[in-house]
């Protein structure tokens, strides 16, 4: 079957490497893509805004189904637009995906469900969410309810950060994402990601990491995008895990699927897991960036099978997903300046030298035949381990084979999971 994967980040480079290795994969095409998908399909030049174009090229290359790797053509309704003229698509439609589009909508369906989350306030304006700080303690949480890259979020320790992380959410710095934002208390805890995968009717597990999302070692610094990752996140045992889908996941899926807008595709739940238990922080409606990489790294299964059954609403039907037990952890090489403006155009070498570990490109391009950043994420070294210091030690042996002069990276990727298993062999 033929295959059409859109995005172009260390994700979708993930994804196209494991579509890839499936014994139904006939043709896989990519778009926009990168140096690295593009050893894995063939990338053509698509603009995914322009839906019409994609059902096009859909019907001219008989794609069997398209995987919708990023955020912004779900939340706009792209998985609409295919099937509607009855093509596959593997993500949700534009109402379903405003669990990620909009942290309000979010918010609002589990406080209609009684589903576990911080307690906020939704506000359509500066003064009207300078006056709903008046509600909360410190520090707290400022979100733009938009889209913002995953930068949109900001952890206020003083009331004068509150009311100028209100004003800047205001003054255009996160675009349309900030035309609203979502305050809310402050979790303690430690955060996770679970992963499952629906058709709507069907929820299916699909494996759990931990993020670091601080710039910095010792997760300082600002948000950003990921700057590493490993999987699985033992914190979350097989316990919470069934409270979180139980709980969180199901009756998310069972709302939407009563209010006629069902969720099918993958739903990313970011968590705090705080003294009360298992709460929602938000959620994404597509893989996570780094977080599919190591999702990947540990998938026996075969990928292509299960976004096929998803897509077709036969999930109950499937063989579901089987995970090495082994652990995979992700080091983000990131481009100078980044998360702010990063600098482009830095030459990438050594790649080639790499052993015992997989480089997914993220923001990669070639000119005049070198390998150069083309973005502020750039690379995502990924290795497996029989435990996380294993895997931690082959993905920084990995990292310090490419030569990136113009990059910098996190050096303490894994380090909680790190410090619990020495603690335990204490």
């Amino acid at each position: 079957m033929n295959v059409l994967l859109l995005g172009s980040g260390g994700r979708e480079h993930a994804l196209a490497w494991k579509l890839a290795q499936s014994p139904l994969l006939g043709q896989l095409y990519a778009s926009p893509g990168n140096p690295g998908i593009a050893q894995e399909a063939g990338v053509v030049a698509l603009n995914a805004a322009d839906h019409g174009e994609i059902a096009a090229f859909c019907r001219d290359k008989s794609i069997d189904l398209v995987v919708i790797g990023p955020e912004a053509p779900l939340v706009e309704g792209l998985g609409d637009a295919l099937r509607a003229q009855d093509i596959l698509v593997f993500g949700p439609n534009r109402v379903p995906a405003q669990l990620e589009g909009s942290k309000g909508f979010t918010k609002e369906l589990c406080a209609r469900r009684g589903i576990p989350t911080a307690r906020f306030v939704r506000a359509g304006s500066q003064k009207e969410a300078e006056a709903a700080l008046q509600d909360f303690g410190l520090p707290v949480v400022i979100k733009a309810d938009g889209l913002a890259a995953g930068k949109g979020v900001i952890i206020a320790e003083t009331a004068d950060e509150a009311r100028a992380a209100v004003a800047t959410m205001f003054d255009g710095t996160f675009g349309a994402a900030g035309a609203s934002v979502v305050i809310e208390e402050f979790l303690t805890g430690e955060e996770a990601s679970f992963f499952a995968i629906t058709d709507g009717k069907t929820v299916v597990p699909f494996g759990s990491a931990q993020d670091h999302k601080r710039v910095g070692d010792g997760d300082t610094g600002p948000n950003t995008g990921g700057m590493g990752a490993y999987s699985p996140a033992r914190v979350l045992t097989p316990e919470l895990e069934r409270r979180v889908l139980g709980e969180i996941v199901q009756p998310t899926v069972d709302a939407l699927a009563a209010e006629g807008t069902p969720f099918s595709g993958v739903l990313y739940a970011g968590l705090m897991l705080t003294a009360e238990g298992p709460k929602l922080i938000e959620y994404n409606a597509r893989f996570g960036d780094p977080e599919c990489q190591v999702l990947m790294m540990r998938l026996e299964s075969d990928l292509l099978a299960l976004m096929l059954a998803t897509a077709k609403g036969e999930l109950a039907g499937a063989e579901p997903p089987s995970f090495s037990d082994r652990t995979a952890l992700t080091v983000v090489m990131a481009a100078n300046g980044y998360p702010g403006t990063p600098d482009k155009g830095g030459a990438i070498s050594g790649i080639e030298r790499v052993h015992g570990a997989k480089v997914f490109h993220a923001g990669t391009a070639l000119e005049d035949g070198r390998l150069v950043a083309n973005g502020g994420r750039v690379l995502n070294v990924t290795a497996l381990g029989g435990t996380i210091r294993d895997a931690q030690e082959a993905a920084y042996k990995a990292v310090a084979a490419i030569d990136f002069p113009s990059g910098f990276y996190r050096r303490d990727i894994g380090w909680r999971e790190v410090a619990r298993q020495a603690g335990a062999k204490a």
